[in-house]
């Protein structure tokens, strides 16, 4: 697994320079995982109460990429725990931000990835259905779509077109 952003980054400072060029989340997310800061090229999710989606998105290669999953904001039932996260881990995802809950959040914060998630919760999915995969996104005042960037620190996650549009000269990637 590659991180594009190898060194960490401040979405403060990369608001700074490049405001009119980005999306910002108005969502409010928590922080899991051993990566504090992540950024990458998404692939979007969508399910609601439904964990198969996002453990079908997790076996994929993520190749350094960051899974947006939306979960319709539902903070009843955790749709990611640490069983998946760890085969997030294993297929090179470097993080996945969830408009939802997840479970399990120590064995989550034990393992190298990134995870912002609206809350937590110990019930798990029982219901299994179908989500949609490779499709935009809309939540938190933004619109993501396959393959826009996405930066994330403990502030903020901030959304843009393409890495070229915001961080290919950042001193973060130098």
């Amino acid at each position: 697994m590659k991180n594009e952003c190898a060194n960490p980054i401040v979405t403060a400072d990369i608001y700074d320079e490049y405001h009119e060029r980005l999306q910002t989340c108005e969502l409010q997310f928590r922080s899991f995982g051993r990566i504090e800061t992540f950024c990458g090229p998404c692939a979007t999710v969508e399910t609601f109460e439904n964990h198969g989606p996002v453990l079908e998105a997790l076996q994929n290669d993520g190749n350094g990429r960051v899974l947006v999953v939306d979960g319709g904001g539902s903070l009843r039932v955790g749709i990611m725990g640490d069983k998946l996260a760890a085969v997030g881990v294993k297929s090179g995802w470097v993080g996945v931000i969830l408009v939802g809950a997840i479970r399990d959040s120590r064995g989550i914060d034990e393992l190298s990835i990134g995870v912002k998630a609206l809350g937590v919760t110990a019930r798990r999915t029982w219901s299994v259905g179908n989500g949609r995969h490779g499709i935009p996104l809309q939540f938190g005042s933004v619109t993501v779509e396959p393959g826009c960037w996405a930066y994330a620190d403990r502030d903020c996650v901030l959304f843009a077109r393409g890495r070229q549009d915001v961080m290919a000269n950042h001193p973060t990637n130098k």
